[in-house]
């Protein structure tokens, strides 16, 4: 593969002025969208040297064969163009946006002669006003019955309008009190509309002068001794207050801003919108991110802003996000031309501001993992993912059962590997395994070590004596046995996958080599560029970032890892405490309080005699003695 690119432009013909730029196929498909503000200063990034580019940048690169580029005069106006062309285009290359479509949203037909509200998932009506998302349905529903007490406006459908407003006789719904508009015969067109008005107003920012203004009305009633007018402005009170308590104040009552929590990976990245009108949040937008280039956290914001206030979307005064992106000065520029007034982009950093982003970031770490599982357990996926494997790896089948090991050490001490088993992509709990190494060199002896451990199972006879039950599942050179009379292990894998890039791959193929086993497939996944490596090959396959086949890679790799640090874990937890034990007089109950007040073996074995003494129940003696004794060991 040529180091230079054939289309890289002269140095000297990239304006230094802000732009956009855009990479192009042989086929004059727009590939990638971006902006600088200095175009020859970013595009001098992407034609570096290949091999020191990222995996995926360097793919779309090398798909591209051409560039372009538009200079414009300030960093607003090329904002407003990226935005633009990414919208036109769709860029492949660009991150790919999946909305969550599950959640419904309020709208007002302020376009109608006489607007209604309604419950909607349809967000192109013409000159509607939209409130929520709200995570149910019938939390929507329960809204507006609760508004529409306080603010009767009109919910029949079109057709009953309009045959109301022909006839002269109420609508349906009106003649039951669920519909306060033109058409229930009550009230006339214009005092409908002034009606409209306060209850978007109140909907936009949860205006408590509505509350307040119902109370005066309602005193002033009552001192009048007008008690029916006095009881509809109570009931209206009651449904202002009613409509206020759904939604807790998270901020200070006249604070209206967008908050953004962002949880990612290499892969895809999820988003948590929370709308905050009056300090209350009034909706919840969840959006799934898939990354096809390797892009820094300040530049996702960036684009997430971009995707959030397209057009006809309102910006508040306050926009939260968890790290500025660096033109913010710019966006802040372009969400005022939006708004038509002031617009602060600002981190969250303390207070009921931090804390409320801490809530958003935590829903969107649960929903990335909640995405991963379900593109990992969907049947359809599965099956996708598998076959993408097979052709990928080219394997002669697809890889039905697929061991991934991982080896997990502390500072190169307490070597242990982990085995985790996915066969038609579902893990297999019941089948992983985990072992201790006892000697090793380094990360690559210890990946051979455990495979030709393991693969030397498939070479048993099926009545082969197994480990008996009451064996120590911890003891040097053993490995975790089942109770079953047949070991798992006899069971061969189409794929071995392991932690790591080619150094780990090539010990791996070494030990299917040595072992007779070379009809298993091979191959490794390394975290950092989240490329996959096969025995032999001098260059990674790069699987695009949306193939199912790599979350299920992915997830073996994580699944791996996880399984190894836990028994990791309670290894040295068992050494430590074997080790106390063997302190004369030093009983269970002291030895979890010693830990507990020292919260690691290291900070123990570095306490002196007086500090271990310092813990209830441990006298001088005693703390002379474990002193001594862990000093020896």
């Amino acid at each position: 593969m040529a180091d230079v690119l054939p289309y890289k432009p002269a140095q000297g013909e990239i304006p230094t002025d802000p732009g956009v730029y855009r990479f192009r196929d042989a086929e004059g498909r727009v590939l990638y969208v971006g902006k600088a503000k200095n175009l020859r200063q970013r595009l001098s990034n992407y034609f570096a040297p290949l091999r020191t580019l990222h995996e995926r940048t360097r793919r779309m690169v090398t798909t591209a064969t051409s560039v372009e580029w538009t200079v414009v005069p300030t960093d607003v106006d090329s904002l407003q163009l990226e935005y633009m062309w990414i919208k036109e285009f769709d860029p492949p290359f660009n991150v790919r946006y999946k909305d969550d479509k599950s959640y419904p949203f309020m709208a007002v037909t302020l376009g109608d002669e006489a607007p209604r509200v309604l419950v909607t998932r349809n967000r192109k009506i013409p000159r509607a006003r939209y409130f929520g998302p709200y995570p149910k349905v019938w939390a929507v529903h329960e809204t507006i019955d609760l508004m529409v007490k306080a603010f009767p406006i009109r919910t029949c459908s079109d057709s009953s309008y309009k045959r109301a407003m022909a006839t002269g006789r109420p609508c349906f719904p009106g003649q039951i009190g669920k519909c306060g508009g033109p058409c229930s015969m009550k009230v006339s067109i214009e005092e409908h509309r002034a009606m409209v008005d306060d209850f978007v107003a109140f909907m936009a920012g949860g205006d408590e002068r509505f509350a307040k203004d119902l109370t005066k009305r309602m005193l002033a009633a009552s001192a009048a001794m007008d008690y029916e007018a006095a009881a509809k402005y109570r009931d209206q009170l009651s449904s202002i207050e009613a409509v206020l308590g759904k939604s807790s104040l998270v901020l200070p009552a006249d604070e209206d801003a967008d908050l953004f929590g962002i949880a990612e990976d290499e892969l895809a990245a999820t988003v948590q919108h929370f709308v905050i009108r009056g300090g209350r949040v009034r909706g919840v937008r969840a959006t799934t991110i898939e990354k096809e280039i390797d892009i820094s956290g300040s530049e996702l914001v960036d684009q997430v802003l971009q995707r959030a206030y397209g057009e006809g979307v309102d910006v508040p005064r306050r926009v939260l996000v968890p790290s500025l992106p660096d033109d913010a000065p710019e966006l802040e520029i372009w969400l005022r031309e939006r708004r038509g007034r002031k617009v602060e982009v600002a981190v969250a950093q303390r207070g009921q501001r931090a804390e409320l982003m801490r809530t958003a970031t935590l829903n969107a770490q649960q929903a990335l993992i909640r995405h991963k599982t379900r593109r990992t357990t969907d049947y359809v996926a599965r099956t996708q993912a598998l076959t993408d494997l097979q052709e990928a790896l080219g394997l002669g089948t697809a890889p039905l059962r697929i061991e991934c090991y991982d080896i997990s050490h502390l500072g190169g001490t307490n070597v242990v590997a982990s085995m985790v088993v996915f066969e038609d992509g579902l893990s297999r709990k019941d089948q992983y395994r985990s072992f201790n190494i006892a000697e090793t060199t380094d990360d690559t002896d210890s990946m051979y070590q455990v495979l030709m451990r393991r693969l030397a199972y498939l070479d048993r006879p099926e009545d082969a004596e197994v480990l008996p039950v009451d064996a120590d599942p911890l003891a040097e050179g053993d490995d975790v046995v089942t109770t079953r009379k047949k070991p798992r292990f006899s069971y061969p894998p189409q794929l071995l996958l392991v932690d790591g890039g080619k150094p780990q791959v090539e010990a791996a193929a070494r030990a299917l080599r040595d072992s007779g086993h070379t009809e298993i497939g091979l191959c490794g996944i390394a975290k950092r560029l989240e490329e996959v490596w096969l025995p032999g090959e001098d260059f990674p396959v790069i699987l695009p970032r949306t193939s199912e086949a790599l979350y299920l890679l992915q997830r073996l790799r994580d699944e791996a890892h996880r399984f190894a640090i836990i028994h990791q874990r309670k290894r040295r937890k068992r050494d430590i405490s074997t080790v106390l034990e063997e302190v004369p007089g030093l009983g269970a109950s002291r030895i979890k309080v010693l830990l507990k007040h020292f919260g690691s073996v290291t900070a123990l074995r570095a306490a002196t005699s007086p500090e271990i003494q310092e813990v209830p129940g441990i006298g001088p003696a005693l703390a002379q003695s474990i002193h001594t004794h862990l000093a020896t060991r």
